[in-house]
């Protein structure tokens, strides 16, 4: 029994998936889910760009994970998958003018206006530590 390409794919996603929804961040698979979320969520919002990369696995997931430990963290927690779910990725990242596609990624937004970012280059040579240290102090200056 073979096992077609995209199934394969999919098996071999769904965990770097399952890092972050089960810390309750959800997951926009569409085009129509990111604008129904992105624009209308009050208060602020932590948008995490997954991707399949080892920065993504070793720093990036790890590094939000630890974050959300912290006393203040944002209102809502969503995340779409770069090189999975294309539409909703490049709809998300509408708002994460001026920075230029980068994946993974994290963006914080406050009242649909983006406020901090981190991009894949702050990400690949920094500690998933350092990371979340970034991250603690985002949330502590706008999660208010």
């Amino acid at each position: 029994m073979s096992m077609s390409f995209e199934r394969y794919m999919l098996d071999m996603v769904q965990p770097m998936r399952d890092e972050l929804t089960r810390l309750g961040i959800t997951e926009l698979r569409t085009a129509d889910e990111v604008e129904a979320q992105l624009p209308n969520a009050k208060g602020t919002a932590l948008v995490v760009v997954n991707s399949v990369c080892g920065c993504a696995a070793g720093q990036c997931r790890p590094g939000v994970a630890a974050a959300l430990g912290n006393e203040t963290t944002p209102d809502h927690l969503f995340t779409v998958f770069a090189g999975q779910d294309k539409e909703a990725t490049a709809q998300a990242r509408e708002y994460f003018a001026p920075y230029p596609p980068s994946s993974p990624s994290i963006a914080l937004m406050k009242d649909g206006e983006l406020v901090h970012f981190i991009e894949r280059h702050q990400i690949e040579n920094r500690s998933a530590q350092e990371i979340a240290a970034e991250l603690t102090a985002a949330f502590d200056r706008h999660c208010n």
